[in-house]
């Protein structure tokens, strides 16, 4: 199977312009989640779709292969999809890779890969964590402060989801479980290309539009996503939201070391 990973890198970020060119320990978050890419197996090339020149040179100076897409995409998986329109070969399937993903391991997006290339049949696929006690009582904490911080997701018995939520899910009246069955969402997608073709031109579902979750409308309209569960294997999970995120994203490394060597 031909796998592309895409990286939506747009330079007007609201909260955060110029994001992507941001320095963090001499090397910009950019080509930081560039190299993550380019440490996963059975992938056949790394895009990183922008709408503005500045990135794109940024990129070419480090050896990234940029796609000029419109500034007037509404999102990463429209980029994504405005991407796959101007590559000379297109892909079976193709991994959303954020652009502020800077401490994404390379093996949770490896996760992502392995499962299409065990099933061709997959169309969507993401990724979760298992949420330990401590975890969750973490998580709970954040929410009484910040209710739309984080996702949950629940899955059936064959790994499938069944609901995205940033309400905590499922509700635990009964906590009689060695380890709660309590999934936290990481925002990594993989797409079959013809499936994001179907799934970009359905419009914005209800339960989109209520959670603020564009992965509903997939679930809403009967596409069925694979969760692939991931061991962060001791990193801590996180990006660069605000000029703040930079210092902590630094206290990271400096403490964890970093997830990709030059």
């Amino acid at each position: 199977m031909d796998i592309t990973i895409v990286i939506p890198a747009r330079y007007h970020s609201r909260r955060l312009p110029g994001k992507p060119l941001l320095d963090i320990r001499g090397t910009s978050l950019l080509e930081r989640v560039w190299r993550i890419a380019g440490a996963v197996d059975g992938v056949s090339a790394v895009y990183i779709a922008t709408d503005d020149r500045r990135i794109a040179d940024h990129a070419a100076g480090f050896g990234g292969a940029a796609l000029m897409t419109s500034a007037e995409l509404a999102t990463g998986t429209d980029r994504v999809r405005a991407a796959l329109a101007l590559m000379e070969r297109r892909p079976d399937a193709v991994i959303n890779l954020q652009g502020d993903a800077v401490l994404t391991p390379p093996w949770v997006v490896q996760a992502l890969v392995d499962e299409f290339q065990a099933d061709p049949a997959v169309g969507m696929v993401t990724a979760a964590v298992q949420c330990s006690w401590r975890q969750l009582a973490e998580i709970e904490a954040q929410k009484a402060q910040s209710p739309a911080s984080g996702t949950l997701v629940t899955v059936d018995r064959f790994g499938r989801a069944l609901y995205f939520s940033k309400a905590i899910i499922p509700y635990l009246r009964n906590r009689d479980f060695t380890v709660p069955p309590v999934l936290r969402h990481i925002g990594i997608y993989g797409y079959a290309c013809d499936l994001l073709d179907r799934l970009a031109d359905l419009p914005p579902s209800p339960l989109e539009r209520a959670e603020q979750l564009e992965q509903l409308r997939a679930l809403e309209n009967g596409i069925p996503i694979t969760v692939a569960l991931v061991d962060y294997r001791g990193r801590t999970h996180g990006s660069v939201d605000s000029r703040e995120d930079i210092a902590l994203v630094e206290s990271i490394i400096d403490r964890e070391g970093e997830l990709v060597l030059k």
